[in-house]
């Protein structure tokens, strides 16, 4: 009896041993390892670029490199997933600041479009994006949205009383329909610029194209002229040189703007009801000079079209 107890007393020892050494185990599985030995990837993030699909927009540029006495432009299909980067003729004019994820837009006078003197780094809404002869009325309706901020614009020094040049940084444009055009047999499409908002000496103003007489009607609408169309302007607020998020919605009969999270302000009258044209919308930096050594420079972190 006294061995076998010594034996039974033995192996329980044994199985005692054999278990603490597996617990011992388990517990080194799962010690956390040293700080200093983890990888630091999350400290190293993957670059970030601004919040803007190409996929419904071309770029204007202010040069002419390729001679054919217009504007350079730049269609969805050149600028989409990040082939803006590789196109060097775009990469002065429209270019990355990773520092904030943002697309920088540079400008000044040179080459201009057709039906203005003034140069632009600027994008056009294309909906189908290989033919601009489609776009959307004010029955289809749209919104623009986008956080932005002006860099550097140069001094007027002219006898303006403004201190700064302007440029023009969202649009909603109006062009002339293919039916229109068809019936009245129209060389140019060229239609006013419904809504323009412009940065005037850190404030953004927006100006809108108004029934100079409200009784107009008809085909008399269609006259582009600023006898039939002009401006009436008003003030949104003063964003300086500071990164401000603003807002267009267009829709019949009404167009709302809204800066930053200020209450909106809303057009809604005769002349909206009447506007005869289809639109498309523009965003980008549209300088308003031809002085010898201006430019302007602003950012977009994003922007975002939808209908």
């Amino acid at each position: 009896m006294t061995k076998k107890f010594f034996l039974f007393i033995f192996f329980i020892n044994i199985l005692f041993v054999l278990a603490c050494a597996s617990k011992e185990e388990v517990e080194e599985e799962v010690v956390i390892e040293n700080p200093d030995d983890i990888s630091n990837e999350d400290e190293n993030p993957s670059v970030v670029y601004a919040d803007i699909d190409f996929s419904n927009w071309k770029v204007t540029l202010p040069v002419d490199e390729n001679n054919n006495g217009s504007p350079d432009e730049y269609k969805p299909n050149e600028l989409v997933n990040g082939g803006y980067r590789t196109l060097k003729s775009v990469q002065p004019f429209m270019y990355d600041d990773t520092s904030d994820a943002s697309i920088v837009f540079y400008t000044f006078p040179q080459n201009s479009t057709a039906n203005s003197k003034y140069s632009r780094t600027e994008l056009r809404e294309l909906i189908a994006p290989s033919n601009s002869r489609i776009n959307w009325t004010l029955e289809t309706g749209g919104t623009l949205k986008g956080k932005l901020k002006i860099m550097e614009i140069s001094k007027d020094n002219s006898s303006s009383s403004r201190t700064y040049h302007n440029t023009i940084v969202m649009q909603i444009h109006g062009i002339i329909s293919i039916a229109d055009m068809t019936k009245h047999g129209f060389s140019s499409n060229n239609g006013p610029p419904l809504i323009k908002m412009r940065w005037v000496d850190g404030d953004l103003w927006v100006y809108r194209k108004s029934l100079v007489n409200e009784s107009t009607s008809g085909d008399d609408l269609l006259d582009v002229s600023n006898a039939t169309w002009s401006d009436e302007k008003y003030n949104m607020g003063t964003v300086g040189f500071d990164a401000f998020e603003f807002r267009i919605t267009a829709s019949k009969g009404k167009i709302e703007l809204q800066l930053n999270n200020k209450t909106p302000y809303i057009y809604e009258d005769i002349s909206l009801a009447k506007w005869p044209f289809e639109n498309y919308f523009k965003a980008g930096n549209y300088l308003g000079t031809t002085d010898a050594g201006a430019f302007s420079k602003l950012k977009y972190y994003n922007l975002s079209v939808t209908h």
